[in-house]
């Protein structure tokens, strides 16, 4: 069933997505993961820089959003802020709404032409780039938002139109991880790069959608997702330089609609759900990079998933999502666990 669409007055950009529910449906449920390793820098002396050792996170909250917010896509900014673009309301409508946040509040609002959710994003540069999503059908957009500015342009396509992706940042590059084409569950991996076209540079052994992913210890730790037949607990790398795929872990439980953000020398695991949409988790697990293995490292203080979920300094910042009963509107942080 498709999602309804919000009014868009006729001032908003020139540009935008519209909603999905047809195609970001079935086993998924309607969101899509990602992480954003390029973290945004920020000034905030109760905080220490994540190392190596830091495995343990606490949650402090930080405020709440103007309204309940789920499946945006989201980057991190400089200074300290970061971009969430479209998403679902409490109602289940999807949104056209671009917010940049900080640590104490939205800091702007702007507007897309058209609402959409099920898509993901990265920032290349100053600039966040937003792929695929849904509409009446999956979209192969890959948008240009300039938050100086509030200029929204298509400066791009996935070869095949697709909602429920990955997205993840390494070097100059963004990569797109697993999605759904309307039929079938995606197992590609793409790089892409401004100013050029999508390259697919490697296979999962399966195709998933919603998985979490992380650029980290020179590869891409791709986790969990749900799978044509079920959510998985596989952890699965991807090597930047020989473009292998292996699995090097296995989570304790399958997860998906969970979200992956790097701090210090670990991946972290953020909320997540199993199959029922209802059966979210409040566990924050750290993942090695390099071997798999999975260590428990705190607990949101409720059931998530489908958040906003990006480091921003020396913080894994959470904003919104979905409660067993719920679409979230809190927004908090977790920090190195002190002692």
């Amino acid at each position: 069933m498709p999602a309804r669409l919000r009014a868009v007055p006729p001032t908003v950009l020139a540009l935008g997505l519209a909603p999905l529910i047809a195609g970001c449906g079935g086993s998924g449920g309607t969101t899509t993961s990602s992480s954003h390793s390029a973290a945004a820098h920020r000034s905030h002396t109760t905080h220490r820089t994540a190392a190596a050792t830091d495995v343990r996170l606490t949650y402090r909250p930080l405020y709440t959003l103007p309204a309940p917010l789920r499946d945006p896509a989201t980057a991190a900014l400089s200074g300290g802020r970061f971009a969430m673009v479209g998403g679902l309301d409490a109602a289940d409508v999807s949104t056209s709404e671009v917010d940049v946040a900080g640590l104490h509040g939205i800091l702007h609002t702007s507007t897309l032409s058209l609402a959409q959710h099920d898509a993901q994003a990265a920032t290349l540069g100053d600039k966040v780039y937003v792929f695929g999503g849904g509409s009446a059908t999956e979209l192969s957009h890959i948008l240009s938002y300039d938050p100086t500015g509030d200029a929204v342009t298509q400066v791009g396509a996935l070869s095949v139109p697709q909602s429920d992706v990955a997205v993840t940042q390494a070097g100059s590059s963004a990569y797109i991880v697993g999605g759904f084409d309307g039929t079938n569950y995606l197992n590609t991996v793409v790089r892409w790069q401004p100013g050029s076209a999508p390259v697919v540079v490697g296979h999962l052994p399966v195709g998933l959608r919603y998985a979490a992913v992380a650029a980290a210890g020179g590869g891409l730790l791709i986790i969990g997702g749900s799978t044509p037949s079920a959510a998985s607990s596989a952890i699965y790398r991807f090597d930047l330089t020989t473009h292998q795929v292996r699995q090097i872990g296995t989570l304790r439980h399958p997860i998906t609609h969970g979200n992956a953000a790097v701090l210090g020398s670990m991946v972290y695991l953020v909320g997540g759900r199993g199959d029922l949409v209802n059966a979210q988790t409040p566990a924050v697990w750290a993942i090695s990079p390099v071997t798999g293995h999975v260590t428990s490292a705190g607990r949101l203080p409720t059931p998530t998933s489908d958040a906003a979920v990006t480091t921003v300094g020396g913080a894994i910042v959470v904003a919104g999502g979905m409660s067993p009963a719920t679409t979230l509107g809190s927004v908090g942080e977790l920090v190195p666990a002190s002692g």
